[in-house]
């Protein structure tokens, strides 16, 4: 995906579903999903087992998300993500964005045949940080 996309879903869409979300300071997720919430995203946490992760409360699913959300940005292992792609079509999201080091065929296809555009083996800390100049 070129830059010039990548800096219109991060300046267009700013709600956040974060699969794999960790309540621990030190995992990326939790360090990435800080660093969006301070440039204005909404964050919504989803993982099965917590209750709330920077101060924001946690859904268990995407399913659970009782409004729209617009990038699902997913911290799981590759081969997780056709069943988080699966979810991220039945709840209408518009990307389906794959951290670092992760990349999934049949979660690409999954998504693009809903409607979502996808992002792989990309950091949206990383990505909103180079093309806003923002670190």
């Amino acid at each position: 995906m070129h830059d010039e996309e990548i800096r219109q879903i991060l300046d267009e869409y700013h709600h956040v579903a974060v699969v794999g979300l960790s309540p621990k300071e030190d995992r990326p997720s939790y360090e990435v999903s800080k660093f969006l919430q301070e440039h204005g995203f909404h964050i919504v946490p989803v993982h099965p087992r917590a209750e709330t992760i920077l101060g924001e409360k946690v859904y268990h699913r995407l399913e659970d998300i009782p409004f729209p959300v617009d990038i699902v940005d997913v911290f799981r292992r590759p081969e997780d993500t056709p069943d988080v792609a699966e979810s991220a079509v039945r709840i209408g999201a518009k990307v389906l964005w794959l951290q670092l080091g992760i990349k999934n065929e049949v979660a690409r296809s999954i998504a693009e045949a809903g409607g979502l555009r996808v992002i792989e083996d990309r950091c949206m800390k990383i990505e909103y940080a180079r093309l806003f100049n923002h670190r």
